[in-house]
């Protein structure tokens, strides 16, 4: 496989899941579908790894890039941020706190559901 197949591939996997979610409505993102199915192509298909490798690696290596245009939207944006800046800044933090805790929280239930799962085995 060459660096076009393997980009292609991703594009693929991608715009399979978007075309999934639409036409199925199911809760998840098309590209977390997308994501699924190139897990299953690489599962079926070893021989790509290391060419895929090599793509996401450079992608990886360039993702600062792919920040510009976020970045130039936001500077288009100035007047709806000088409006609702404190709001979104605000609703971003705290649900962001809310989210580490709710994680840190089913975290900590796991690890105590599966000690609890362990001692009943030792018994």
């Amino acid at each position: 496989m060459t660096m076009i197949g393997a980009i292609a591939l991703l594009f693929c996997c991608q715009l399979l899941g978007e075309v999934l979610h639409r036409l199925t409505g199911l809760p998840l993102p098309g590209s977390v579908i997308g994501m699924m199915l190139l897990i299953g192509w690489l599962a079926l298909v070893r021989k790509e790894r290391p060419t895929l490798e090599a793509v996401t690696g450079w992608l990886t290596a360039h993702l600062s890039i792919m920040f510009v245009p976020a970045a130039v939207g936001l500077i288009e944006e100035g007047h709806v941020l000088s409006r609702y800046g404190v709001g979104l800044l605000l609703a971003t933090v705290l649900s962001t706190v809310l989210t580490m805790v709710v994680a840190v929280l089913v975290f900590r239930w796991a690890l105590r559901w599966g000690d609890d799962g362990a001692e009943e085995e030792e018994a």
